[in-house]
């Protein structure tokens, strides 16, 4: 039944009940993908976009924001919610720690905003100044909802990322993986992001990511989104070489095939809102290795759908889809 709602593998589904239409001029045309393709998630940003508090618990309701890291996520993205959610956090008690919950997973984001990518040379005192004031209250409203609800995975996530921007240390940043873990262990997102702190440029070993990578996805079952931890995995080792055509290698072709064959590709995957941006860390990854067969089929699925992560660590990433879907 689920295979029928949502579709399975890298066959396109049948039309899912609250799917947005896509948002193109022309046949074949790329497009960005909004509100993770779903009119629930959409009727969800946009009452956080006009700050109706009721009308965002009204949205909310068919979503497990504890655990749906990329539900979540849209409302981080969203502008202006940290002028007005401070104010459900101080006024709505019987919904206040997941008011917690999103105005410290929009500070998180908000922060990093005002850090912005530059490197960190490249950054002023008065960014850095901001980028902490944010990323502090962002991990007390954090802390407080893991505590309130502590079989919540979502607040721990988000601590990853605020304990990398503050360097916390890996001490501290383990402490908060182990603590995902043990109400997820097989999180696509924890994995990601703690992928991103295994880094050399945060402070990890070369090589360290990928084997950490490969770890997890040996204990993924079959079609489970997991295998993107691979994907994002080989994406992360290019932005860190100096190489551009470092993936271009005949073992790192064969494993990322394995990969998506065994999650997004496998019969068993169920597309759920947003699996779009699954199929996306493929695409470039796959494309980035100069794989000419299961790209094919991945591009295919996407149907010209582009999520800016993780194509944002390229030059143009909107073209570069593009052109990459094109060719594909």
């Amino acid at each position: 039944m689920l295979g029928k709602l949502f579709g399975r593998g890298g066959e396109r589904p049948a039309e899912e009940p609250y799917a947005l239409p896509a948002t193109r001029r022309r046949k074949n045309e790329t497009y960005t993908l909004r509100a993770l393709g779903d009119r629930r998630v959409l009727a969800l940003v946009e009452a956080a976009g006009a700050g109706d508090w009721e009308g965002v618990k009204a949205a909310a309701g068919p979503f497990d924001l504890g655990r749906d890291h990329q539900v979540l996520g849209e409302l981080a993205e969203v502008d202006g919610v940290e002028k007005w959610i401070g104010r459900a956090v101080e006024e709505d008690t019987e919904h206040r720690v997941l008011a917690l919950l999103i105005s410290g997973t929009r500070h998180v984001s908000w922060g990093w905003e005002a850090r912005t990518s530059a490197r960190a040379v490249d950054v002023t005192q008065e960014q850095w100044r901001v980028f902490g004031e944010r990323l502090a209250l962002a991990e007390e409203q954090l802390l407080a909802a893991a505590e309130l609800r502590p079989e919540w995975v979502t607040p721990w996530r988000r601590l990853l990322t605020s304990g990398r921007g503050l360097s916390l240390g890996q001490d501290v940043n383990q402490v908060r993986f182990d603590a995902a873990l043990r109400r997820e262990p097989l999180d696509p997102e924890v994995h990601i992001d703690q992928l991103s702190q295994l880094q050399p440029r945060w402070g990890g070993e070369p090589g360290q990511a990928l084997a950490f990578a490969r770890d997890a996805f040996a204990r993924a079952p079959q079609g489970h989104r997991l295998g993107c931890v691979i994907a994002m995995a080989h994406i992360e080792e290019w932005v860190e070489s100096e190489d551009e055509d470092c993936l271009k290698s005949a073992g790192t072709q064969a494993e990322l095939r394995q990969a998506a064959d065994h999650s997004i590709l496998h019969p068993a995957y169920v597309r759920r809102p947003g699996w779009q941006h699954d199929f996306n860390m493929f695409a470039m990854a796959l494309s980035l290795a100069d794989e000419q067969h299961t790209v094919r089929r991945v591009f295919r699925a996407l149907d010209g759908a582009y999520t800016s992560w993780p194509w944002t660590y390229l030059a143009d990433p909107e073209e570069q889809f593009a052109r990459r879907h094109r060719r594909a």
